[in-house]
């Protein structure tokens, strides 16, 4: 658990460090200490059943993450999907969104939702190559936060 939660702060910094946009998002919904908190209870927010963290590796290191959770009994929400830069454009990402999608399909659910940056083009073409729908906001943010994302669902 150690290396996911590695992970998902590598992810934060990244989003801090790759627009003043996303950097300001990333601080109205992740502040320090609720993202500490957030990492504290990692584990138990994606315990099995019906939750999974999933850790991608490229010659034995640890390269990227992924996890859902539910939001309902039929809808799952995939959360923190991070590929380190250097494995960008080695099909991870491809890779673990299928994962995580065959994952909540094999756990019941019957529909995935997750949010993306605005600015995250490359993101929107995978979730749209996976099928994903563009739609509206699925779950309630802070003030203002709505319009710095894309919001996707997909049919199971």
């Amino acid at each position: 658990m150690d290396v996911v939660r590695q992970l998902c702060w590598e992810y934060r910094d990244y989003l801090l460090g790759h627009s003043d946009e996303v950097r300001h998002a990333v601080l109205m919904a992740y502040g320090l200490e609720s993202y500490q908190a957030l990492m504290d209870g990692l584990a138990e927010k994606h315990a099995r059943p019906r939750r999974i963290i999933l850790l991608a590796e490229r010659d034995g290191l640890p390269v990227a993450c992924g996890m859902y959770h539910p939001l309902s009994d039929t809808d799952a929400e995939i959360k923190r999907v991070y590929v380190r830069p250097d494995a960008r454009g080695t099909g991870t990402g491809r890779q673990l969104s299928q994962a995580l999608i065959t994952g909540a399909r094999a756990d019941g659910f019957s529909r995935v939702f997750l949010d993306t940056s605005r600015l995250f083009t490359d993101a929107q073409r995978l979730y749209e190559s996976l099928g994903f729908r563009a739609r509206g906001a699925y779950a309630d943010l802070p003030e203002g936060m709505a319009e710095f994302l894309v919001f996707y669902e997909l049919n199971l």
